[in-house]
């Protein structure tokens, strides 16, 4: 296929602060392992295509074996496979009939291959079933074919009575510490009428880590915060989220990024450390952000603010990426990368030895974000949910300041067409932004 180059420029000049930053904008204290980290400033990315002709794409995954595949996840129930630069005909797994993806937010929603994959052929997926719940189900690799999973070999680790269509989360991801996690979404309905966020007996609203290495299907990881909890899941490590999109480990550091989609203001990437002993409340529903949610004042004891954030003048559905450790794009090395569906806006971010984080816009990708994802080598892709499209991430360091956009909102047709956000006119109401963009 041949490959068509999309160049993307920076487009808004970055910040380096501890507190508040330019209206519509904020951003956190950091940790300071920001040895040889880029000015997110001075970078720029391009998209080249490598594949068309997905199926409506929400994840990109890796296995890990050495096989330097890519297995792309379509919504509908099916994982296709790219070696090559080549979309296999053949799905390497089809699930479809068991899959419900009649709304937005429902389906084959995430994808996680053992660390031992190799050896042991076991993978995990994400969906939702055909009653409209979250399944956490085990495969196996077909015996004849490495192309191949086979369906037959469905083991069902965990369901998730759901409430309502939407806010289903859906990722799932192995940890350096070998367990699997598990975000979810908070149940649906706007401003989680159940305080399913902050509820410690529901799993709805949360992160899971699980350890799918012993038991009959899971066993509670002995350092798991809420172990010794009576009133709380002991599945949990962290609460108070609302529909998280893409969480990541960064592969040198081990360090965690979570995307939590907002209501109707505020879009949020939250951070810990690998050493973090879990038990973080991000606030969902107390506040959204930074900011109190629905009332003009709040108690914020106890709750971990976002590292960064951005008002609805800038996108309305944030997809998390990962840090980039790749070696093609130097320009890129210890960025992470994140993106908005509606906007298409990527941005990267970035500790600051000075003041916390830094961040900046460093393309304009004009795409439906609806994941990102990492190949072995540490490369860095997206998939385009709205043309079919799987891209990769190239950079290089700008010799010029990015320019400064003018100041825009996302129309509503985008705010009720995120896949990340998918919801009713009463659901997600157009509203300003909580303080206009001062650019």
């Amino acid at each position: 296929m041949k490959r068509v180059l999309i160049l993307l420029t920076a487009a808004m000049a970055g910040f380096s602060f501890a507190a508040d930053t330019a209206a519509g904008h904020r951003i956190e204290s950091s940790p300071l392992h920001a040895k040889r980290i880029p000015d997110p400033n001075q970078v720029s990315i391009a998209l080249e295509v490598i594949v068309t002709g997905l199926d409506r794409p929400v994840a990109v995954r890796n296995a890990g074996d050495g096989s330097s595949r890519l297995f792309i996840v379509e919504q509908a129930g099916r994982i296709r496979i790219v070696e090559g630069n080549e979309l296999g005909a053949t799905p390497f797994l089809d699930i479809s009939t068991r899959v419900r993806s009649s709304s937005g937010e429902q389906g084959l929603l995430g994808l996680a291959f053992h660390h031992d994959f190799e050896t042991n052929g076991r993978f995990f997926v994400n969906y939702t079933d055909l009653a409209g719940d979250t399944v956490v189900a085990e495969f196996a690799l077909s015996e004849d074919d490495s192309d191949r999973a086979d369906p037959s070999s469905e083991s069902i680790i965990m369901t998730i009575e759901q409430p309502r269509s939407n806010h289903n989360g859906g990722d799932i991801a192995f940890g350096p510490d070998g367990y699997l996690w598990i975000a979810t979404g908070d149940g649906g309905g706007a401003g989680d009428p159940e305080r399913n966020g902050q509820n410690r007996e529901t799993l709805l609203g949360k992160l899971l880590r699980i350890d799918v290495d012993s038991g009959s299907t899971y066993t509670i990881p002995p350092d798991n915060p809420f172990v010794d909890d009576p009133d709380a899941r002991q599945e949990i490590w962290a609460l108070g989220l609302r529909n998280p999109w893409r969480f990541s480990f960064d592969r040198v550091t081990g360090d965690l990024f979570v995307a939590d989609v907002g209501q109707a203001m505020w879009e949020e990437i939250n951070f810990e450390t690998r050493t973090d002993p879990g038990g973080r409340n991000y606030g969902w529903n107390t506040m959204e952000g930074s900011q109190c949610f629905q009332v003009d004042s709040c108690s914020t004891d106890g709750l971990t603010q976002p590292i960064a954030e951005y008002s609805h003048d800038f996108g309305c559905s944030v997809t998390g990426g990962y840090v980039y450790r790749g070696i093609r794009f130097p320009a890129l090395r210890g960025l992470y990368l994140y993106g908005d569906y509606c906007s298409g806006t990527i941005w990267g971010l970035a500790p600051s030895h000075s003041t916390g984080w830094s961040f900046a816009v460093v393309g304009e990708s004009g795409a439906r974000i609806s994941s990102f994802g990492e190949d072995e080598s540490g490369e860095l892709y997206l998939v385009d949910l709205g043309s079919g499209s799987l891209y990769l991430i190239t950079g290089k360091t700008t010799a010029n300041p990015p320019r400064r956009p003018s100041r825009r909102s996302a129309p509503q047709s985008r705010w009720l067409s995120a896949l990340g956000d998918l919801l009713s006119a009463s659901d997600r109401p157009v509203r300003p932004a909580a303080r206009s963009a001062a650019w």
